[in-house]
């Protein structure tokens, strides 16, 4: 084994075992269900809002977007990252103080499904039966995007075999979300969101200086995509290239319409409903929106770059999604770049845990307590919570476990399942007063199928991305039905009124 390797070992054990060493740190913290779920809604506005951004960037931030971006694919990369910057602002310019607030008005809700349950009165729960199966469902595919994550990277960096990598990857998040909770990971969100951060402005101003300052390094890019266009790197890149090239105005909705997932991403709007006051969502929103900024443009420079500073070397196919940590490989002594590149295992970390805690809380809190055993205490619901963190996290495991899989691919799939659903919904509970259970049940299911049905069609008005009608359907069925019902429940009319009335203060 040589001096680098152990190097590299070591950046990589220190920052494993401090993320385990905050799990059994804030263990104790955990004194009930709402704390182990949302943390008491005790969080500042740092750690609120770089956990959001974490958690909402996972991987394909450093891995899937910069891979596309070195395929060619920078007209994609640049208006999804146009379309989620956007997306981002708006989701905690409009919805990050009317949802806290209304949270707590309806019942101290401390999940989705239970906040849309005592919002529309669902005394059936089938409101939050429902969604709970859509949450499990996309966010086990969602978490098997970091797994594979992970997986590529130790590959990538120490030469395991991808499913060594796995169990690595698995076993780490596993602990420290089980032992910690929502305090753990929100303080491994904050210091992994800063090591992102980090990771990206300094290793893009480097590659930036090392290819001869900003204008050599984008005409050495730029030279390195005609070589590509004319087929001197091969069928595989001409290929990649000429489907990147070919870029549609409904490319360009789809892409814009991945800000519309924000609405409804159970593991990022739960961090609005964490902070300790309406107060300090405003320096959230620009922490957050500062990070998502330079982020992607990290994204971008990393991506393009690539192809100049990595040559001789040429990544394509799935490997491409390797851009970042191969360039961190070349960039820096073996020590410093494995610390940088435990960025990308920050990514991965940042968002599996967020969404297996969002899975766990919906199942154990909105199934569990809410359906199958009302009466069951607190420390009942805390364990049924740990065993689903595990379940869930075995299921996205055997999702992971083919090493050709896209990490843009299952985040793609799974963020159109939850803005098509929850999005729509999150929108009519806070600012309609109309809305019905009935609506909110027949949107859900509507939203639902339909991005499951349009993810596995191809061709013509299909080739657009699922989540825009996916949404749509889900907001118009919810209307026309809300409409067609009529609310007369004098309880959930004055309760709303009483929430609104609120707000105007």
């Amino acid at each position: 084994m040589t001096s680098q390797m152990i190097a590299k070992i070591i950046a990589f054990a220190l920052y494993l075992g401090f993320m385990v060493y905050i799990g059994l740190r804030n263990a104790k913290k955990n004194n009930s269900s709402s704390d182990f779920f949302l943390g008491g809604r005790k969080l500042g506005p740092w750690v609120t809002a770089l956990s959001a951004e974490a958690s909402d960037s996972s991987a394909w931030l450093l891995m899937g977007l910069p891979g596309l971006c070195y395929l060619g694919g920078i007209k994609e990369t640049f208006w999804t990252a146009i379309g989620l910057i956007a997306g981002t602002y708006l989701n905690w310019l409009f919805i990050a103080k009317p949802l806290r607030r209304c949270t707590i008005a309806f019942g101290d809700s401390i999940t989705i499904p239970e906040f849309f349950t005592n919002r529309f009165k669902d005394k059936t729960h089938l409101l939050s039966l429902i969604s709970v199966i859509f949450i499990v469902l996309f966010f086990t595919i969602y978490t098997a995007s970091g797994f594979v994550a992970c997986a590529k990277l130790f590959n990538s960096v120490f030469n395991l075999p991808y499913h060594a990598g796995l169990v690595i990857g698995l076993v780490v998040i596993l602990s420290y979300t089980i032992m910690g909770g929502y305090f753990a990971v929100c303080t491994t969100d904050f210091i992994q969101g800063l090591l992102i951060f980090v990771a990206f402005v300094v290793s893009s101003l480097v590659a930036i200086f090392a290819l001869g300052g900003p204008a050599e390094a984008f005409a050495k890019a730029a030279e390195f995509s005609e070589k590509a266009m004319n087929g001197e790197f091969g069928a595989e890149m001409l290929a990649k290239f000429t489907a990147n090239k070919n870029y549609s105005a409904s490319s360009i909705v789809s892409a814009l319409a991945w800000g519309l997932g924000y609405f409804g991403m159970p593991h990022i709007i739960v961090r609005f409903m964490g902070i300790r006051s309406e107060e300090e969502l405003t320096k959230a929103r620009r922490i957050g929106t500062v990070w998502m900024v330079i982020s992607y443009i990290g994204t971008f420079l990393i991506g393009t770059l690539g192809t100049a500073y990595l040559l001789p070397k040429l990544l394509s196919g799935a490997a491409a999604e390797t851009v970042f940590s191969e360039t961190m490989l070349k960039m820096y002594p073996a020590f410093i770049a494995g610390i940088f590149l435990c960025a990308i295992l920050a990514a991965s970390m940042s968002t599996a845990d967020s969404q297996l805690l969002s899975a766990a809380s919906a199942v154990s809190r909105d199934f569990f307590k809410g359906i199958v055993k009302k009466d069951a205490d607190e420390k009942a619901v805390l364990n049924v919570g740990r065993i689903t963190v595990f379940a869930i996290a075995a299921v996205a495991f055997f999702l992971s476990l083919n090493p050709e899989s896209s990490i843009f691919g299952l985040v793609s799939y799974a963020w159109a399942g939850f803005g098509a659903t929850f999005g729509p919904l999150v929108l009519l509970a806070l600012f309609w007063r109309g809305m019905t259970n009935k609506g909110a049940i027949a949107g859900l299911v509507a939203g639902g199928i339909t991005v499951v049905l349009w993810h596995n069609m191809s061709g013509g008005i299909f080739n657009i991305y699922e989540i825009l009608p996916g949404f749509i359907i889900c907001l118009f069925v919810s209307v026309v039905v809300s409409l067609l019902d009529k609310n007369k429940d004098a309880e959930m009319l004055a309760e709303f009124d009483e929430y609104k009335s609120l707000s105007k203060k």
